[in-house]
């Protein structure tokens, strides 16, 4: 069956337009959006598909769909704002804002760790009960507990899904708003952008159930089954405690979707994310909101870290609270791009050089490890068209 590629392209990107229709001729989307914006302007705002695995639903031009990691830039815009409005210092401890997290050890984590990767918090190491992801104060008080898995500063590991509750645990002591509050009344309201963190039971009928990714092919190892194999290992409880996040039913769950976990599950449009890093890639500068300042966003791709991850075992790259550009996982030719992926495929992005921001979203889950193909395709398209 031909899917039906609706939305609008300029024409010099038309090239976008074929990979994104041979995507789904070729079985690799069930439903997906591409967006890109150049100097604030929508160049590319594709959709098609179904939101659903049954093919049931069609995906519409508002249909959104968990991004998982994608999430974390989303957090990160969110506290260089903060950071931008005199609130936030990224050099004070955390315990500064929090101070119960002052405790086993980390009274001088300064929040740029956080941010960066190297607070030695990917995980709780303590089991947590099962509904631990849809209960804000016990993920909270359980990190202000947990001692460091190494010395703070030193190296760097994915903090999967604690990324989210540390970062938004700050930002609700400062303003008093949960971070969806906080996105919502300062980001996405402003600029009418469809994100959220957090959705209550009116949004579910846009919203597009996740389809796991398909089993690995013979010969090659499955990833979360490695994990697995080590219950007590950091590796697996930063994606597996209290329950494996990468899980469909899990993610396409009314908990899920109402909670606020903000590593992991934010709902967005490809246009959304697209149009707000787009934002970011004219250095704020484009119509009369300005997101971040010149001087945030230039501190915000600056590198953390760069080298072996120690919970994932993976090269690599961070700035504060964005992936950036690395051989690994190449971000278009330039050097200043950042932004996040997510688990599965999504992933959203700014090229202050280009000044171009990009959103791709879908629902058929992938199994790259860094950037999924499919969204290369694209934005590697998008960028030899220039």
């Amino acid at each position: 069956m031909t899917v039906k590629i609706e939305g609008s392209c300029d024409p010099r990107f038309n090239r976008v337009k074929e990979i994104f229709a041979d995507s789904f001729a070729n079985g690799l989307e069930v439903g997906a959006a591409v967006a890109a914006t150049i100097d604030g302007k929508s160049v590319v705002d594709l959709w098609g598909g179904h939101a659903d695995k049954a093919k049931t639903r069609p995906w519409t031009r508002d249909t959104l769909v968990n991004v998982y990691s994608t999430t974390k830039g989303l957090a990160a815009i969110c506290t260089h704002r903060l950071v931008d409005q005199g609130k936030i210092d990224l050099n004070a401890p955390v315990a500064k804002y929090w101070p119960e997290f002052a405790q086993a050890g980390k009274e001088k984590i300064p929040v740029n760790y956080l941010l960066s990767h190297r607070a030695g918090l990917p995980a709780v190491r303590k089991q947590l009960p099962m509904d631990a992801y849809f209960n804000w104060s016990a993920m909270s008080s359980a990190l202000a507990a947990q001692e460091p898995w190494w010395e703070p500063g030193t190296k760097h590991g994915y903090h999967a899904i604690t990324f989210g509750y540390l970062v938004g645990e700050v930002i609700r002591r400062i303003t008093g708003k949960t971070i969806g509050a906080y996105l919502r009344d300062e980001i996405a309201r402003p600029l009418n952008l469809d994100m959220h963190i957090g959705v209550d039971a009116s949004f579910d009928a846009r919203i597009a159930d996740l389809i796991g990714a398909p089993p690995p092919p013979p010969g090659k190892s499955d990833p979360v089954a490695e994990m697995a194999r080590d219950p007590e290992s950091v590796t697996f409880k930063a994606i597996a405690n209290p329950r494996p996040v990468i899980d469909p039913a899990l993610v396409n769950s009314r908990e899920w979707r109402g909670a606020e976990i903000p590593a992991a599950n934010g709902h967005a449009t490809a246009r959304a994310l697209a149009a707000l890093y787009g934002n970011l890639a004219t250095a704020g500068g484009v119509g009369d909101f300005r997101v971040l300042t010149p001087e945030s966003i230039r501190r915000a791709h600056t590198e953390q870290a760069f080298g072996p991850d120690v919970v994932l075992g993976v090269v690599s790259r961070w700035g504060l609270g964005f992936a950036l550009n690395q051989p690994a996982a190449p971000l278009g030719p330039n050097p200043r791009t950042f932004g996040h992926p997510g688990a599965g495929g999504s992933i959203g992005f700014a090229d202050p050089d280009a000044r171009l921001g990009f959103g791709y979203t879908m629902n058929q889950m992938g199994s790259d490890a860094l950037i999924d193909g499919r969204a290369a395709n694209l934005f590697n398209a998008l960028f030899a068209a220039l």
